[in-house]
């Protein structure tokens, strides 16, 4: 059976666990932890994503990503395979160095973002990598020590999740590490797995009655939160899905955006593959990228084949794209 996509809800929070093949060490050196961390920072900012919290373990990682319009996909793709190909190269190595695919679970932030937040933080304690949470205050591969204004990292977003504890900064900083203290004392390790839809509706084959098609990507995606949070994810996804699937009914294909572009921008659509800084190429170019993304799940490949351009070239023409159409309020439809 083929992979199904992964859930994508817009400015929905993730949290990310990836671990390295045969729970073998993908850490071995602050040099691969900083290598990580710095292209996980190019990313975040490539796709304006946020992350909110994070934990770089020797052989495993956990991250606490909102992301924005762009899936989450496009933030792990270049990260995991950037890092993997670094990290071989950098041990004269050569395959996989990832397990699997890497987990990610939606969650509902209202209800459960600060306790995933101290769960992810208290990693290194908890595995007895620290000895003491005042040990951990101090310890570089954590985000919380960046909570606390300690080797914080460019991308973290601290401020968003200090303001939960309070206005003033000195005030949040120790509401936060008093609630990390509190999670301590409380021990044990709350029930974070996800597999909302499975319990909301009662067991795998209540669940599979009901949404067919969606269990099977539960399985996979998993959802964190109570039946309501799980039933407006699953709409969102399902209009997001639907359009791809709307457009390949309408036998709408790639030639077919090319020929509405080209004519919305009145351009040649033979000009596509000429190399030159003309606007209106720039801009059909754009445009194409973006909705042949968006609207028809195209891959950049794909894309970068037919444009001849590369793949990360697709990527940066897709967000002017993306832009364009913001700014000026305008969707496919609008050029059909």
């Amino acid at each position: 059976m083929p992979r199904l996509g992964r859930l994508h809800i817009v400015g929905g929070c993730y949290h990310v666990i990836g671990r390295g093949l045969e729970r073998r060490y993908i850490f071995k050196q602050d040099v691969d932890k900083e290598d990580f961390l710095e292209r996980l920072g190019r990313a975040l900012d490539q796709v304006r994503a946020q992350c909110l919290a994070w934990a770089v373990m020797s052989n495993h990682y956990h991250l606490l990503i909102r992301v924005g319009a762009e899936p989450l996909s496009k933030l792990m793709a270049p990260l995991l395979g950037g890092y993997a190909g670094s990290y071989n190269r950098r041990y004269h190595r050569s395959g996989y160095v990832f397990q699997n695919r890497y987990q990610s679970i939606l969650c509902d932030a209202d209800n459960y973002l600060l306790e995933l937040v101290r769960y992810i933080h208290l990693n290194p304690l908890k595995a007895k990598i620290v000895e003491s949470l005042s040990a951990l205050d101090h310890y570089r591969w954590t985000g919380h020590s960046g909570m606390l204004g300690r080797h914080r990292q460019p991308w973290q977003e601290v401020n968003a999740l200090l303001g939960l504890f309070g206005e003033r900064l000195s005030t949040a900083r120790r509401r936060y590490h008093q609630f990390m203290e509190e999670g301590l004392q409380a021990g044990g390790t709350p029930d974070l797995s996800g597999g909302g839809l499975i319990r909301s509706y009662g067991g795998w084959e209540l669940a599979t009655s009901a949404r067919k098609e969606h269990t099977l990507r539960i399985g996979d995606e998993r959802i964190l939160g109570d039946r309501d949070f799980v039933e407006r994810a699953l709409r969102e996804d399902e209009i997001h899905l639907e359009k791809s699937v709307v457009r390949k009914r309408q036998c709408i294909d790639l030639e077919t955006l090319i020929s509405w572009v080209c004519k919305y921008v009145e351009v040649e659509s033979e000009q596509l593959m000429q190399k030159g800084r003309s606007n209106a190429l720039s801009l059909a170019k754009a445009l194409i990228c973006f909705w042949g993304v968006r609207e028809l799940r195209l891959t950049t490949r794909q894309l970068g084949d037919r444009l001849g351009v590369s793949p990360a070239a697709v990527s940066k023409s897709s967000k002017r794209g993306r832009d364009y159409c913001l700014k000026h309020n305008i969707d496919i439809k609008d050029i059909e």
